[in-house]
């Protein structure tokens, strides 16, 4: 079993900067974790996944060179920093962890989530 309680998120202005933060119970660093987002009307979306270690990545091409997922297994804690953010990021973002699978842009695939957090990018 794993609890996931993030924190971050709010307002920016558009080509501003944020960072999410995860934090995890249980046995952190035996699962993949990703993130994702979703917008009013619109379907849940994959943004990014890092595996248990922290030496691979995989990201959505939406975001890919602005978002940086990272965790510190230390701490439990996975993070999205999220550069020249754009009003088209607006949305609330979810985290989430998984152990069964190769890294996936799946949210089916992943068995625990985030309680969600709100992005709102002014433009």
């Amino acid at each position: 079993q794993v609890l996931l309680v993030q924190s971050g998120g709010g307002l920016v202005q558009a080509g501003g900067s944020l960072r999410l933060s995860c934090a995890a119970s249980g046995t952190f660093s035996d699962y993949q974790m990703a993130w994702f987002r979703q917008a009013p009307g619109k379907e849940r979306e994959f943004l990014a996944a890092i595996n248990w270690g922290g030496t691979r990545t995989l990201y959505a091409n939406s975001v890919e060179g602005r978002f940086t997922i990272s965790r510190d297994n230390t701490k439990n804690t996975v993070y999205l920093q999220m550069n020249m953010l754009k009003a088209e990021d607006t949305a609330v973002y979810y985290c989430a962890a998984e152990k069964d699978y190769a890294l996936t842009r799946y949210s089916a695939q992943y068995d625990y989530w985030g309680q969600g957090t709100q992005v709102t990018v002014s433009s």
